[in-house]
């Protein structure tokens, strides 16, 4: 008969135990050491797989369920476009452009976006210019969208962006003034639209020389809408988290909240900007930092813009020397700190196709909110000395 400290439970067995438990231990840690740190890893790539994959669902399912009018491609079908990627146009912050070649013949530029450019960005872009039909305004031919891949395809622009056209020393690819003033107008034109032309009110918040393009006959098309933003055409106030746009480029209202708010006029401020840069051939400097030589050089214009003799422009007749004078007395109207101050793009349109005689000399232009402001209403009739017309009113 087997003692009270014999049998399975008993002292030889849990010594037995003890001994096996002290060898499997080191066992435990090693396995553990050994695929617990990769498991880990594994569970984290998994999780961020799954954050990336709910945004691609997100992306899907509005693809899926919105009327949009440009052709879906596939990756595949993106790859024969562009013979496999290989003739780059350009690239930036966005990701890089790509010549192709649609199956029925017409040459494409297609934007292959970073896998950093936010799906809402995307789907700006798709959202808002895949509606749009304006002879001023970039015609989106198809997407595409799987997975992390994301690609928009255009109407080929021969000619490129402006900024390489008014900036460039290359005298092979030198505009005229006239050519640069019949370009303002077409700009003008398509923004316009945007604001008034279309059953949403569309901000662009973007409008500058890299982001116009121009086809065979120099005819300007306003590109990129990642940042653009919709509204109802009976609202006309427009509600930001943050600043969007390009330095140079972007309304005071944009960083001094207490100027006023955020409206269509932040594009009219844009197109201000941009059209100073086409009259005088030479990229702005950032007016908001103190000292830039750009604020004395528009005092400096300002100032001279309304003598009677007309400007001392090389390589300009005297038609073009009236058109750039014109141009310059817009732009300054347009890039007045107060959003109240500046016309609406309607009326921008108006004074650049009208006569130079009608124009009034706007005020000087001011760039701080502590400095002295001029209060300017735009619906003022023409007995007023402060009225400025006669009327009431390849980068992607």
């Amino acid at each position: 008969m087997k003692g009270p400290n014999e049998g399975f439970f008993g002292v030889g067995n849990y010594k037995l135990g003890l001994i096996i438990g002290y060898q499997v231990l080191p066992i435990f840690w090693i396995f553990k050491l050994a695929f617990g740190a990769p498991f880990l890893f594994v569970l984290l790539i998994y999780k961020w797989d799954r954050i990336h994959l709910s945004m691609y669902e997100n992306i899907e399912n509005y693809l899926e369920h919105a009327n949009l009018t440009p052709i879906r491609y596939s990756l595949k079908e993106i790859k024969k476009m562009t013979r496999g990627f290989k003739d780059k146009l350009g690239e930036g912050g966005y990701g890089s452009v790509f010549m192709g070649e649609l199956s029925s013949g017409p040459s494409v530029a297609i934007k292959m976006l970073d896998k950093a450019t936010s799906g809402e960005d995307f789907i700006n872009e798709v959202a808002t210019i895949g509606k749009i039909h304006h002879q001023n305004i970039v015609k989106l031919v198809g997407f595409c969208a799987e997975r992390s891949k994301r690609a928009l395809v255009y109407e080929f622009m021969s000619n490129g962006s402006l900024d390489k056209r008014i900036f460039s020393k290359d005298e092979n690819i030198h505009l005229s003034y006239d050519e640069i003033y019949n370009i303002s107008i077409g700009v003008a034109r398509g923004i316009a639209y945007l604001h008034h032309g279309c059953e949403m009110h569309i901000l662009h918040f973007d409008i500058k020389p890299h982001n116009i393009l121009l086809d065979g006959e120099l005819t300007p098309k306003v590109s990129d809408f990642g940042l653009a933003k919709l509204y109802p055409i009976n609202n006309s106030i427009v509600t930001l988290i943050g600043a969007r746009g390009t330095i140079g480029y972007m309304a005071p209202e944009l960083f001094y909240r207490n100027i006023g708010r955020i409206s269509h006029k932040a594009d009219v401020y844009s197109f201000g900007m941009l059209l100073m840069e086409m009259a005088n051939k030479r990229k702005n400097l950032n007016p908001y930092a103190e000292h830039s030589s750009q604020l004395f050089f528009l005092f400096w214009i300002h100032k001279h813009i309304g003598k009677e003799n007309d400007m001392e422009i090389e390589d300009a007749n005297e038609k073009e020397k009236k058109e750039i004078k014109k141009m310059i007395i817009v732009a300054l109207w347009c890039i007045q700190l107060k959003s109240n101050d500046r016309p609406t793009m309607n009326e921008v349109l108006e004074m650049l196709e009208g006569d130079i005689k009608n124009l009034k000399i706007p005020p000087k232009p001011t760039f701080y909110p502590d400095e002295t402001m001029y209060t300017f209403n735009p619906y003022e009739t023409i007995s007023s000395d402060k009225s400025f017309t006669s009327s009431s009113n390849y980068s992607m």
